[in-house]
């Protein structure tokens, strides 16, 4: 192995460079702006505080890589309730103490994050190598290193533990915390579909994901010979945030910036039934949402069919049917598997089970779009543009990024008593054929309203720095307050 070669797997976001459409990799928060480096020129999340981000050796803070694996963790359980414990597993080498900060993504008066509580200084142990099977990597066998026990008076939310070691590098760890109590909007953060691109370790060796592994030089391969099963019981790679992890907290940080009230879940939360829908006026899937298992489906159309909204702001959701088994030990949910188009047997993409995603969302997955292109307004006298100052064939720069969305008229529609597209537009695929994005909405007989943007570029137009986009937060209040009955 090169050196050369190792360098790149330590930047922590060689798989992330290779299917993130924003080139922001794991941390999607981090602009290259003088206001994101600190007084040593050392680049700092915005979240951190400035003693924090210099670290004790006044050297700077350093990103955990999965090669040396400075610091790197995961958590044994998926979303928590107050009263409930999170254990974390934590590896720290060389060993040394440690402490995790836990931040809650939202407004907070523009910070973005706030902080919300320190461990004790915890003492850090090299965990043992991480177990390998058929390309599967698990680490469901390291010690509990701390147990978070989150205090009745936590606000429901998505948060982030942030580790740090003595010497001063850091990884991240997300983790959702839920109630059971009703709320306008139940936000789905896309755990099943951010733990599909995890390649945890990146190390040139060992790490795989549904669509990589490495091969026995170090060089990354495709989806062909990536794992066809993955685990929940391992950190994400690099810095330890999951991709597209941004595009949640794009729609967080605007939606309680103007008060929304919103109740908080994971897809895993969906697929083990744990979430009564008709407590909700709307279901909101804000980032990339690729990987759906068959009961998800079934809860998300029986939640449409009883007059629940949905809003989808990403592109490519629900494409792959996957399933999810317990680990090892027992634990429900922490394996996820799908096939792809490997072996005989039932195929494993909605569209080819009969049962596209069309038929849910409206318009389906279209294909990757190289360069972002502008957004076409189309039937801007509809509610949806009140307001926006958008016109016919208005173009929002940058909007179609990413994958693209768009209708395809030989699939089949959901039932609907009305259905429009709010945008048609071209754009240019890999092979420089012109194709077009579709942004849809439909009302179901339920009297629920059903919204696709058909872009990857949605939220980040909400509230991420260099991509925010006026027209695109009013369209989108307009959506939201008619589903939560305002004004």
């Amino acid at each position: 192995m090169g050196a050369e070669q190792i360098r790149r797997w330590e930047s922590g976001a060689l798989a992330h460079a290779v299917s993130d459409p924003f080139g922001q990799g794991p941390l999607p928060w981090l602009r290259g702006s003088e206001n994101y480096f600190d007084d040593t020129g050392q680049v700092v999340p915005w979240y951190a505080d400035p003693t924090l981000a210099r670290g004790s050796t006044g050297g700077g803070t350093r990103t955990a890589d999965d090669v040396h694996r400075q610091i790197k963790g995961f958590i044994s359980t998926g979303a928590a309730a107050p009263g409930e414990a999170i254990d974390f597993h934590i590896t720290v080498d060389p060993p040394q103490q440690f402490t995790v900060d836990i931040y809650r993504i939202g407004h907070y008066g523009g910070d973005g994050a706030a902080k919300i509580t320190t461990s004790p200084r915890l003492s850090g142990i090299v965990q043992p190598a991480p177990l390998t099977a058929d390309r599967t990597v698990s680490c469901h066998h390291w010690w509990q290193s701390w147990r978070l026990q989150i205090p009745a008076y936590w606000s429901i939310g998505a948060y982030v533990a942030v580790l740090t070691t003595v010497d001063g590098y850091r990884s991240h760890i997300p983790f959702t915390v839920r109630d059971d109590h009703p709320a306008d909007l139940l936000l789905v953060l896309p755990d099943i579909t951010w733990q599909a691109y995890n390649l945890y370790p990146e190390d040139g060796r060992t790490g795989a994901s549904l669509y990589h592994a490495w091969d026995e030089q170090g060089r990354l391969l495709g989806e062909e010979d990536a794992a066809v099963t993955v685990s929940f019981d391992r950190p994400y790679a690099g810095a330890g945030l999951p991709l597209h992890v941004g595009h949640a907290y794009d729609f967080i940080r605007w939606a309680e910036r103007y008060g929304y009230d919103i109740a908080y879940a994971d897809t895993r939360d969906l697929h083990a039934g744990r979430i009564d829908v008709g407590r909700y006026r709307g279901l909101v899937f804000p980032g990339h949402d690729e990987y759906w298992s068959v009961p998800m489906r079934r809860t998300v159309e029986a939640a449409r069919d009883g007059g629940t909204s949905l809003v989808f702001l990403s592109a490519n959701s629900m494409y792959w049917q996957v399933s999810l088994s317990p680990s090892p030990s027992g634990v429900p949910d922490r394996l996820l598997t799908c096939r792809k188009r490997r072996g005989p047997g039932r195929p494993v993409l909605w569209r080819e089970v009969d049962r596209a995603e069309q038929q849910l969302l409206g318009i389906q997955y279209a294909g990757r779009v190289p360069d972002p292109h502008p957004l076409v307004v189309r039937n801007a006298e509809h509610w949806l543009w009140d307001a926006t100052g958008a016109g016919e064939g208005d173009e929002i720069d940058g909007l179609v990024a990413g994958e693209a969305d768009r209708y395809f008229p030989r699939t089949a529609l959901p039932e609907h008593d009305n259905r429009i597209l709010l945008a048609h537009s071209p754009y240019r695929d890999g092979e420089g054929a012109t194709r077009h994005q579709e942004t849809s909405l439909y009302r179901a007989p339920s009297g629920a309203l059903v919204f696709a943007s058909g872009t990857f570029a949605w939220s980040p137009a909400l509230d991420r720095p260099g991509h925010v986009d006026t027209r695109i937060q009013r369209a989108t209040a307009n959506l939201l307050d008619r589903i939560c009955k305002r004004g």
